[in-house]
C-alpha cells in the first residue's frame, strides 16, 4: 500500500520546494508539480510533490489521518 500525504509548501527554489510536514520541515521535488506555488498544499508521495490539492482537500486528509492515529493510540 503507498500513501501520500499533504503538505504546505513554505519556500521554493528550482524545481525543490520546503514543506512542512507537522511541524518538520522536508525539501521535496516539484519536477512533476511546476505550478506549485508558496503556500500552496501538495500531495507528497516518496519525495515528490505528485498533485496540488487546496487547502480545504488538504485539511480533509489530515484530519483524517489524525483521527486514524489517534484511533490506533486506543487499542
Amino acid at each position: 500500500m503507498c500513501l501520500a500525504v499533504p503538505v504546505k509548501i513554505t519556500s521554493i527554489e528550482g524545481d525543490q520546494a520546503d514543506v512542512d510536514i507537522g511541524g518538520v520541515s522536508r525539501r521535496v521535488s516539484i519536477a512533476l508539480t511546476p505550478e506549485a506555488e508558496v503556500g500552496n498544499y501538495v500531495l507528497l508521495h516518496t519525495g515528490y510533490a505528485i498533485n496540488v490539492l487546496n487547502e480545504e482537500e488538504a485539511q480533509e486528509t489530515l484530519d483524517l489521518l489524525e483521527r486514524m492515529v489517534e484511533a490506533g493510540e486506543g487499542e
